[in-house]
């Protein structure tokens, strides 16, 4: 089964979007790229892995500390949705993704359900 990672950080409305992606999907792992804020306040129903970065660090650093968390925990291809968050954020986890060597597929909540994108 698919494993999902996605940015959970700012953006007006946009937990809602990340919180029917996860509730309304079946997923192996989920994995939440959020900060100290979303840790404490997301409504974690469905057990989602949160992994807290510090978004006042460089890019590479956040890279590298997506990486180092996910390196042993994914093995296959993975679903990622950027909805949420900054372009700095969506980049060190697109990069740590790629870094990690598997398979990504975009996935988002439409009006037609969870959709490739």
């Amino acid at each position: 089964m698919t494993d999902l990672i996605a940015c959970l950080s700012s953006g007006k409305g946009t937990w809602g979007h990340v919180n029917r992606l996860i509730s309304d999907g079946e997923w192996g792992k989920i994995f939440l790229i959020t900060n100290e804020f979303g840790k404490e306040n997301f409504s974690n129903e469905k057990n989602a892995e949160m992994i807290v970065i510090d978004e006042r660090k460089g890019l590479e650093d956040l890279r590298d500390d997506i990486y180092n968390i996910l390196k042993d925990k994914v093995k296959d291809e993975v679903a990622i949705n950027i909805i949420s968050g900054t372009g700095k954020e969506h980049m060190a986890m697109i990069a740590a993704v790629l870094k990690l060597g598997v398979g990504l597929r975009f996935m988002a909540l439409t009006k037609d359900g969870i959709k490739e994108i």
